[in-house]
């Protein structure tokens, strides 16, 4: 029987053995997996931070706006897809007007601003009168608070309306909003048009083929969105394509597909929109 208690003792060792070998089994378990929980939230967390940034970028400080009409033409074009500097206009803080380079609206200045007549839509044009501005159009020149302006970027067509080229003219016009309406009868001063206060008269490069405030009235200051600062990409499409900025029609995509690289104006990549000093 002694001799028989060593072969115990192994044995009881070896159950030891396991079992301690089991506990450090079982110990190595939920070490894996809390290594595995704390990487993934580590990455859960860098997106979250990643995505508000973007938001916040999209939201407070630049915009992507694609240009769908020709009425700024040739200064912008149809397709011209720029981000808009949102913090240009926005009210200067107390310690970032000294840090951020905030600017008041100027007559020249190309802005992106939400278009009275249907919030919804975005507009693109070039900010002529201040509150208080005394307007006038004489055969298709511009006259600021008495002056005849150079306007250097303005493009004309070979055709002649009374009322789109000697503005501002009391006759009803049918592309007149009722907006544009209202503007008349209540603005027009000794045959010139008197900007109120908080608003903005706007009107496109491409001056004989843009709906702008001549029809559809001031740009209240709430509106304004900022304005372009540059062009990061530029394609050549048709502005049925651009209509809905909410969708992307089947042939534009296939024309995308087929003619990228052909389309792309390259020579517009990266260009800077700037203003023109105005009256000044």
């Amino acid at each position: 029987m002694k001799k028989k208690q060593p072969a115990k003792a192994t044995s009881d060792v070896a159950v030891k053995t396991k079992a301690a070998s089991g506990a450090a089994v079982k110990d190595e378990k939920p070490a894996g997996k809390g290594k595995k929980s704390k990487e993934d939230r580590g990455f859960v967390g860098e997106w979250t931070v990643t995505i508000l940034m973007l938001l916040f970028g999209t939201t407070t400080l630049l915009q992507a706006f694609v240009v769908p009409t020709g009425s700024m033409e040739n200064t912008v074009l149809i397709g011209d897809h720029m981000f808009v500097d949102k913090l240009a206009y926005a009210p200067p803080g107390a310690i970032s007007k000294y840090i951020l380079p905030y600017t008041g609206i100027k007559r020249g200045d190309i802005i992106v601003f939400r278009w009275p007549v249907d919030l919804r839509q975005n507009y693109i044009k070039r900010v002529i009168g201040l509150p208080g501005d005394h307007i006038k159009l004489v055969d298709k020149e511009l006259y600021l608070n008495g002056k005849k302006m150079n306007e250097p970027y303005v493009v004309h067509m070979p055709t002649f309306s009374p009322y789109r080229d000697n503005f501002p003219a009391l006759d009803a016009d049918p592309n007149q909003s009722p907006q544009g309406r209202e503007m008349m009868l209540a603005n027009v001063k000794d045959g010139e048009l008197v900007v109120p206060a908080g608003h903005y008269f706007a009107m496109g490069d491409n001056r004989d083929n843009s709906l702008d405030s001549r029809y559809w009235g001031f740009v209240p200051r709430a509106n304004i969105i900022g304005k372009p600062a540059i062009i990061f990409w530029s394609y050549a499409t048709s502005t049925d394509r651009l209509a809905d900025p909410n969708l992307i029609s089947f042939d534009h995509v296939v024309d995308l597909a087929t003619h990228f690289f052909t389309k792309t104006r390259w020579n517009r990549t990266l260009k800077l929109v700037r203003g023109y000093p105005l009256g000044s």
